[in-house]
């Protein structure tokens, strides 16, 4: 039996015989078609008529009859084996002995997300909205604001909640990606990684490139949309907990979760960090990989401005609509760049003003509690906590890459 990697590829190429084509999905977008395994979640984007001659291998055709209908509806000839080589590269071809993968049906969760992402969905969403807009202009101070961070004197219970309250509210920000896209009957695989030193979940929705563009938006927006929703929430619980018209402790806990959780809506405008929003702005523009276009002009640019006369990129082979955009896409990265300013404003005036009554405790020990001093040691101990977890990766990566090159330096000079 053929290993599960292996492709079909000129070695085995007959032009009298079949070739063994995946199922594929096809979208045609006018001079260009996006192309793609659903089920192992790669795509590429073909010329049209390039996509026109894979459909007729995949419809049966052997690569002879293929190349014959070619030369006969374009006028040109085409070298099959190369062809036939490149969609073996892509994966497109089964290997010998390998079957085709059926199709496994709807997805799960796709009626969940139907139901959530539909009009009487939409309808709800608007009213909860609404209705916590009408309370935080008629209830003063329900607004999220940074102060509600020090819900609680306790730096510790604080800390915790603004380290660990925003992570189900992320997973559930990607969760509504998946299920928007789940409802278009697209599959979806969440996972977990690490920006940084931020915990974070991804989503997975290759299979988007090959929904129409009109389509796209809702999965691209669930989880900003569901962001606004949650915030509202809160602010409606933190309203339902107040006593005598002033807000418990619990209420302000709540308020300082939406307040970061509005923190993370603003951190969609950082485009240059490829957000939900800058897939969006792709979209919108018919854009195929604006971000490393616009970089790579900008490197070119700043290069002619220092009189360097042969830019590091050639231009010419960026896909025609990024390059045209990146033009003036740079600006958009500039805005990104002053709203970043505007959210590390953000979140550290809490930090510095929970840094400075911490350590005021212990300058200042005859005027803190016993307790209050415990509690400023135990926040002590978990910020650095937080940093030998943030380090240790990176020293172990670099203990590695010395020992690697150690070895290295050890075989050269025994050889």
């Amino acid at each position: 039996m053929a290993d599960e990697g292996q492709q079909a590829g000129p070695a085995v190429f007959d032009p009298s015989r079949p070739v063994p084509v995946h199922p594929l999905t096809y979208l045609d977008e006018g001079d260009e078609v996006t192309v793609g395994r659903r089920e192992a979640g790669t795509y590429v984007v073909l010329p049209a008529d390039g996509a026109a001659l894979l459909r007729r291998l995949e419809e049966g055709a052997t690569p002879a009859e293929a190349a014959a209908w070619y030369r006969e509806t374009y006028g040109e000839p085409v070298d099959m084996a190369d062809f036939c080589d490149t969609l073996g590269e892509l994966g497109f071809l089964r290997a010998a002995g390998e079957d085709a993968v059926a199709d496994e049906g709807p997805v799960r969760w796709q009626r969940l997300g139907r139901a959530l992402f539909s009009l009487p969905g939409a309808l709800l969403a608007v009213a909860l909205l609404a209705f916590a807009v009408v309370e935080m202009l008629r209830v003063p101070g329900l607004a999220p604001r940074y102060t509600y961070v020090f819900f609680s004197r306790s730096m510790v219970l604080n800390g915790v909640v603004l380290a660990f309250g925003q992570i189900p509210l992320v997973l559930l920000h990607e969760a509504a990606h998946a299920l928007a896209g789940r409802r278009l009957g697209l599959r979806s695989h969440l996972s977990i990684g690490r920006r940084l030193y931020y915990l974070v979940f991804l989503t997975e929705l290759n299979g988007l490139v090959t929904v129409e563009r009109r389509k796209r938006y809702l999965p691209m927006l669930a989880g900003m949309i569901t962001d606004v929703l949650v915030a509202a929430a809160l602010v409606l619980a933190a309203d339902a907990t107040r006593q005598d018209g002033h807000l418990t402790m619990a209420g302000r806990m709540l308020l300082a979760v939406a307040y970061f959780t509005l923190v993370r809506i603003l951190w969609q405008f950082l485009f240059y960090l490829e957000t939900d929003l800058y897939y969006v702005a792709v979209t919108v523009l018919g854009c195929v990989d604006l971000q490393t276009t616009a970089r790579r002009v900008a490197y070119n640019n700043l290069a002619r401005l220092a009189g360097r006369r042969t830019p590091r990129y050639d231009e010419s082979v960026f896909h025609p609509r990024d390059r045209e955009v990146a033009r003036w896409y740079s600006w958009l990265v500039v805005v990104g760049y002053a709203v970043s300013i505007g959210m590390l404003l953000m979140t550290t005036v809490p930090m510095i003003t929970m840094i400075r009554l911490v350590f005021g405790r212990f300058l200042h020990p005859a005027q803190a509690s016993t307790g209050g001093l415990v509690d400023s040691g135990t926040f002590v101990l978990i910020i650095l906590a937080q940093v030998f977890l943030l380090l240790r990766p990176t020293l172990q990566a670099r203990r590695a890459a010395r020992a690697a090159t150690a070895d290295r330096v050890l075989l050269n000079g025994e050889s």
